[in-house]
């Protein structure tokens, strides 16, 4: 099992945008196996991202860019966190033990960092410096999704637009996606300034690139087709973000 898969191509639109979903999977790689009871979990939001990773595959086709989308669950290592972050790696769920996960050594973590996380980061980073040598600007866009409810917290939001740099990019792109008819919030259900956009943050930086991560409400995207519409309807605001492939 590949730690990621590259879809899309590097069209007309490809040069400009790169689309990355880190929470694309809910599989537990060999050699590691998942008990019954570990499947719930994964099966769940705390396993994957319900939704998004058709989200992105539709958008890649709709913009003919290229998408990097995580092969692995973040429930196995979370390659949107910092590999000093303590829930890296979670060892329970509401204080029951994932099976993969108990007893874990230095020499375990150390092999999914340089097997799944690592490789994971480096196509993200062979990808961008691509786009980037065919020259012009680009926006780097990391999507992800969250529950509609959360313990006692309600969100009432569709669509978050997450940052912690490019404040007047992020205020741009939300009010692109309310003229869309989204329910639209800035940091929200999740701050871009308390570190949980990770990924983004670090390959942007990296690259000198603006970057943005979506969050989109799992109950809007939680079949193939819905997951497809509400692409279909996020394509236009994306693209108003772009003037002739620069961003502004």
């Amino acid at each position: 099992m590949a730690p990621y898969s590259i879809v899309g191509n590097s069209g007309g639109y490809g040069g400009q945008l790169l689309i990355t979903c880190e929470h694309a999977s809910k599989a537990v790689p060999a050699p590691l196996t998942a008990s019954d009871a570990d499947q719930r979990w994964l099966d769940d939001h705390w396993g994957w991202d319900i939704g998004a990773p058709d989200v992105v595959r539709e958008l890649a086709r709709l913009k003919d860019c290229i998408a990097v989308l995580c092969g692995f669950s973040r429930l196995v290592l979370d390659p949107n966190r910092d590999l000093a972050h303590k829930d890296l790696i979670r060892r329970e769920i509401y204080g029951e033990p994932l099976s993969f996960n108990v007893d874990l050594d230095q020499a375990e973590i150390d092999r999914r960092i340089s097997e799944l996380y690592e490789p994971y980061h480096a196509a993200i980073d062979r990808e961008m410096a691509a786009r980037l040598a065919a020259g012009g600007d680009m926006v780097l866009l990391s999507i992800h999704s969250f529950t509609p409810q959360l313990d006692d917290d309600v969100r009432e939001m569709e669509i978050g637009v997450l940052y912690d740099n490019y404040d007047a990019v992020a205020e741009r792109l939300a009010d692109n996606f309310t003229a869309e008819g989204f329910v639209t919030a800035l940091n929200e259900p999740y701050s871009g300034r308390t570190g949980l956009i990770f990924a983004a943050n670090r390959h942007g930086r990296e690259h000198g690139v603006i970057y943005i991560e979506l969050e989109i409400r799992q109950d809007l995207i939680d079949t193939p087709e819905k997951a497809i519409e509400v692409a279909r309807r996020m394509e236009p605001a994306i693209t108003r973000l772009q003037i002739r492939g620069r961003a502004r």
